[in-house]
């Protein structure tokens, strides 16, 4: 088993490396920060990768990167990207099939109902307003949403929320969480009151844990919250 807690490397293009072998690459995202390429336009996270993969090795042609996973753009915390077309599918896998273990920190208004608790709804996506709707009760069109959460430490005016998903849905951290009135800091789709002044919220895929998908050694990593960040900050002292 390898731990790699704060093996972090930061370079010109503000990209955090928490890990890097031949086949795979696992980054820090920053809030704002889009995984895949979308309609804003914007440069996604890929392709920062790519360019800082064609930079450290002097790469002449098109760099491969496969898209393992996705995180929110609000959101930060851990990604990973295939290196190599063996290890993408593979990886896909894994993470499809959730034995790779995802652990979440959530800063949340209001005390949560008990210190730790197993959510059980169903989730209706709206593609309209890219929202999804929480219910009590299974619906027609609706799936399935089980996470686990635990409170781990109390803040000033807030709390921090570890969260263990067992399905992943669309927005499901956000929407369960706001169902139970522990609203994420930040998160104005979701009922918060006022929007962080960078956009993000406080929700950071914290911790990662999985078999590597060539050399099957165990892998954990585990990535810093936002350092600018006040809040995120105190958490970390």
């Amino acid at each position: 088993m390898t731990n790699y807690p704060d093996k972090i490397l930061t370079n010109p293009t503000n990209l955090q490396v928490i890990y890097e072998d031949n086949h795979l690459i696992i980054v820090n995202k920053r809030p704002g920060d889009i995984v895949q390429g979308d309609k804003t336009g914007d440069t996604p996270l890929s392709e920062i990768v790519k360019s800082y993969l064609k930079d450290k090795y002097n790469k002449p042609g098109n760099v491969y990167l496969g898209v393992v996973h996705r995180l929110d753009r609000p959101t930060s915390g851990i990604v990973v990207f295939a290196k190599t077309s063996k290890s993408l599918p593979r990886l896909n896998k894994m993470f499809a099939e959730k034995s790779a273990k995802k652990i979440y920190w959530a800063v949340v208004q209001n005390t949560p109902p008990k210190q730790n608790d197993t959510l059980i709804n169903w989730l209706q996506k709206n593609e309209k307003n890219n929202k999804s709707y929480v219910f009590n009760e299974e619906i027609a069109d609706g799936k399935r949403a089980v996470l686990h959460y635990k409170v781990l430490k109390q803040l000033d005016n807030y709390f921090l929320v570890e969260v263990i998903l067992e399905t992943g849905r669309h927005h499901q951290i956000r929407a369960q969480l706001s169902h139970i009135n522990c609203i994420i800091k930040g998160d104005l789709k979701y009922g918060f009151k006022r929007s962080n002044p960078d956009g993000s919220i406080h929700l950071h895929a914290a911790k990662l844990s999985f078999t590597h998908p060539v050399t099957k050694e165990l892998l954990e990593i585990t990535a810093k919250p936002p350092q600018t960040d006040a809040i995120w900050q105190s958490i970390q002292n």
